[in-house]
């Protein structure tokens, strides 16, 4: 039997404690930017290197396997050798191989350097939750959460214009080089703030080893076939069917695992509370949600009005910036008694609604002005459903079962921010594939009335604009699908969570 986790003694609350907690914000916001930042400057990367598309989409393949797998297995490692020192090394590794990347003299090297940098950068975001649920005082726990809702706001839309920036105004290298500023002084205010616990090195023992191994391999398999799907052509790759197989196999054995372990990296038997269940599958579904404030402009704006990405950054600026501000005044606002959580969160799905409705409207005659509406639409509406949904979550987990929360909703939330990011692109190119066939269709059926001389000169015309329009009503039917999931998180809100209320003070023993 399992030794039960004791928790650790509450440490005062301080300035030096707030700094080091500022410094696993800073740490957790520079892995999400990261991420964010090479995915979208890959094609550059890949012209450096002088490597084709194909190989280069294993460079992100990997990094987000690494990635989702270390936040499946960081909080146990932050527990048994403290958070303090797990969170130095990790942020300090994380950084270094930022720093030594751009020396890599091969695909090989690159690939084998972003998979370490991905293990290092995916254990940072668990550490940050883990954090706040354990050191900040009820009074101000809802802005320490949301903090952590930056990185699912903040992070992901600021990353496009800071890839704009390194890719036409800077050195390419800025792309991996950009962390190192904010990778050090994240580490350095760590080691400052942190309380340091001892080493907990019995909890060897009591590892689910075998749980580690079937979440690693199977949530690698299932993110590797996500990313590679599309361009293997799915199941018609011996690769992807392996992968999806052993998928298949190891998740529900780790799944299986994890409910009769006596000290395991999910604690399942949390999602028998309701409130933790339903902040759960909203954050995960919410991605999906996200990507049409973001990437789906970004989309249009590239591949339709032939923007560079300097020129679509404001779109994702006009979202980024303001959560600075907008996140804490929704914790002010859900941190009264009389203000119910679910309300909010309805308010802000509502929002999204309308952004989406009006994005599916989307003609070829869009500009990026057009967009701005909707980008303050989302402004809004993603905070006030990712923040209150955080404080109904964690309102169920004590601190002592952070870990635990931690793990599960961080490593759900990488996977489903892959997941999401598939979703899209294979949406829009079926989608496209499908409209450009109906569109072709109709012409031909006229092209006949047409003499020969005037076919000739319209063919290429012709292509090129059934190619634009066929990408315009994917890009309206891809708003049309996320309102679909805006449509189900409403469903689920109105049956799943119960009244949540803000952070109570202890009560006096």
């Amino acid at each position: 039997m399992a030794v039960p986790s004791s928790p650790p003694v509450p440490a005062p609350f301080t300035t030096r404690l707030a700094l080091g907690l500022v410094g696993v914000l800073i740490a957790a916001l520079t892995s999400g930017i990261n991420d964010r930042v090479t995915e979208i400057s890959l094609a550059d990367i890949l012209g450096i290197y002088g490597l084709g598309h194909d190989q280069g989409t294993w460079i992100s393949s990997v990094y987000s396997a690494a990635e989702v797998s270390a936040m499946l297995i960081a909080p146990w490692f932050a527990v048994t050798f403290s958070l303090r020192r797990f969170a130095i090394v990790a942020t300090f590794a994380f950084t270094l191989f930022g720093a030594i990347i751009p020396f890599a003299p091969n695909l090989e090297s690159l690939v084998s350097l972003r998979v370490l940098q991905g293990l290092a950068g995916g254990a940072l975001p668990p550490l940050l939750m883990t954090a706040a649920l354990r050191f900040l005082p009820w009074h101000i726990k809802l802005y320490g959460l949301s903090a952590y809702a930056l990185t699912a706001t903040f992070g992901p839309n600021l990353a496009m214009p800071l890839a704009a920036l390194w890719a036409e105004g800077a050195d390419w290298r800025m792309v991996f080089w950009q962390i190192i500023p904010t990778g050090l002084l994240g580490a350095a205010l760590i080691a400052y703030g942190l309380p340091q616990d001892p080493l907990r090195l019995e909890r060897f023992r009591q590892a689910d080893w075998r749980g580690m191994l079937l979440g690693v391999a199977g949530l690698s398999m299932l993110v590797i076939a996500l990313t590679q799907g599309e361009r293997l052509d799915w199941l018609s790759s011996p690769l992807i069917t392996t992968l999806l197989l052993g998928a298949a196999i190891c998740i529900p054995l780790f799944l299986l695992n994890e409910w009769f372990h006596p000290l395991p990296l999910f604690k399942l038997q949390l999602l028998q509370r309701r409130n933790f269940a339903y902040g759960l599958i909203t954050l995960i579904l919410f991605l999906f949600v996200a990507m049409a404030g973001s990437g789906i402009p970004a989309s249009y704006l590239t591949q339709i009005q032939g923007y560079r990405p300097l020129q679509t950054m404001p779109t994702a600026l006009i979202i980024a910036l303001p959560q600075l501000v907008i996140a804490p005044l929704v914790a002010l606002l859900i941190n009264r008694n009389w203000v119910d959580s679910r309300y909010v969160i309805a308010f802000g799905l509502l929002l999204l609604t309308v952004a989406c409705l009006g994005g599916s409207l989307i003609t070829s005659e869009w500009i990026r002005d057009d967009f701005y509406l909707l980008q303050i639409l989302h402004t809004i509406g993603q905070p006030l459903v990712v923040v209150p949904l955080l404080m109904n979550a964690t309102s169920v987990i004590q601190p002592v079962e952070g870990p635990f929360a931690s793990s599960m909703v961080n490593t759900l939330r990488g996977l489903s921010s892959v997941m999401a990011a598939s979703a899209l692109e294979n949406f829009v190119t079926h989608r496209e594939h499908f409209h450009s066939n109906v569109l072709l269709d109709g012409v031909a059926s006229r092209m006949p009335t047409l003499d020969p001389m005037q076919t000739a000169q319209a063919t290429s015309v012709l292509a090129r604009q059934v190619r634009e329009q066929a990408y315009v009503l994917s890009f309206s039917d891809a708003f049309l699908a996320v309102l679909a999931v805006i449509s189900v998180l409403l469903v689920i809100l109105l049956t799943l969570p119960k009244r949540a209320y803000p952070p109570q003070p202890p009560v006096p023993t």
